[in-house]
Order: structure tokens, then sequence, then C-alpha cells
């Protein structure tokens, strides 16, 4: 169910992969994602069960209405389930409360000063990549008294430079903004490396604590891929601070 989980000093990093759930096919079997179709008493089940399993309240999960944006968001209590805000990023300095992504190719960054006491969650898909979500939940951070150089950075499991084929003009307009996220598929053709995108953008913030996934979404079974399937569940990739 929870496909990798880190600790360090107080901050703790998680992600799903799609299994140990509820839902039945195409989004089989732990969707976490309330706006693809599957049935809401089996993503509140699975929410419940991943939070179960990560020690946490479910009730203390935060969730964003993900819109490809760069909006980030600071907040201190999780929102109404009928009044979230969209928004592509949110921080927060209450130890406890849990920042959540929901994923089936974009990246999904999770960010920590435990010095600070402060921790973001950013969607960082290709268009929010060019429109700067990075930076964006990188200065909400700084608001609450975060600091690049304290700052770990995760990536969860998200679509690869050599799996994401896109339109030349396309790979061409992305590199424009971030001359890394050039990439080519391993069958030759035009791609786009998020990954390295969001990587390069964090090094040039000033963060130095940086570890991706090595997990290709469109290559791994055990994940969900919108790419790959269409119709599919989203994962989860948690961020919080110990209590």
């Amino acid at each position: 169910m929870i496909g990798q989980q880190h600790h360090a000093d107080g901050a703790n990093f998680a992600f799903t992969d799609r299994w140990g759930g509820v839902s039945a096919v195409p989004y089989e079997q732990l969707n976490l994602g309330g706006a693809v179709g599957d049935r809401p008493e089996a993503v509140h089940t699975n929410r419940e069960l991943a939070a179960a399993e990560l020690g946490l309240d479910p009730r203390r999960v935060v969730w964003m209405n993900q819109v490809h944006g760069r909006e980030a968001l600071v907040v201190e209590r999780p929102w109404h389930e009928d009044a979230v805000p969209p928004a592509d990023a949110v921080v927060t300095g209450r130890t406890g409360l849990a920042l959540a992504v929901l994923t089936a190719d974009c990246v999904p960054l999770l960010l920590a000063d435990p010095v600070a006491g402060v921790v973001g969650a950013a969607h960082a898909g290709r268009p929010g990549l060019v429109a700067g979500v990075v930076p964006a939940v990188l200065a909400a951070m700084r608001e609450l008294g975060a600091e690049p150089t304290r700052i770990r950075a995760r990536t969860g499991p998200a679509v690869c430079g050599r799996c994401y084929e896109v339109p030349a003009e396309m790979r061409r307009d992305v590199a424009s903004t971030v001359p890394e996220s050039w990439a080519v598929t391993s069958w030759g053709t035009p791609a786009v490396d998020v990954v390295a995108g969001v990587g390069a953008q964090l090094s040039g913030l000033g963060v130095r604590d940086v570890e991706h996934s090595e997990v290709c979404t469109r290559e791994s079974t055990d994940h969900f891929s919108y790419r790959r399937d269409r119709e599919t569940g989203r994962l989860a990739s948690y961020v919080w601070l110990d209590g």
C-alpha cells in the first residue's frame, strides 16, 4: 500500500502504490483521487486505509483541488470537503497536519525544513513546471521561516523523460522556460523530463538535499499512470512533521 516512506529529523515523506484498497477496475485498488469517476465511498475508505497505515488521522490530511497552476496556499487545518480551493501547492507550520498530493504521472514534490518546522507539497506536472509552482511553494515556505539550504526535497513516482512523449513544439516551449526538461524517449522521439526540470528548479533556488523516486509510473504496473491507461486512479504523496 505504502510504496515508499522516509523519515528525517521529524519530517515524514510517504508515497503510495496502487494496492491494498477497495476500488474496482479500472481504479483498482488504492485510488485516492476523488475526481476520476470512482465511487466516493471507495475513495473515502481508501483514504482512511492509507492514513491508518501511516499512523495519521484522516481528518488531519489536507487535500487540494489541483488545477495545473502555481497557486500556493498556507494552511492551518484541512478544508471542508465541499470547500477545497483550487491550488497546486500547500504549506504549513503545523505539526501533525499532513499535506497530500494526487498524481498519476505528474511529479509529486514534498518539502520539509524540520528546523523551521515547515513543510510543503506541490503538484508539478508539465504545465505547473512551466507556470512556476516550484518557486511558488518555496516562496510560501520561506514566508514561514524555511531556508532552502535546510530543506529536504523528495519527489515521488512520476513518468520519466524516456516515456513522456510530446510534440516537438511542446518540448521546445517547455525547454524555453526549463532547459533541463529537454528529453528524448527511449524510442527516439521528442519528450519532456519533468522530474529533471523540477530538480533543476530546486537546485537553482538553493535546495541541495533532493532525492527523486526511481519509479516511472508509465513503466510500473504497481502504480497508476494516466498516459498508459487514461481511465485510472490516483496515487498520493504525503508530507508531515511529527507532532
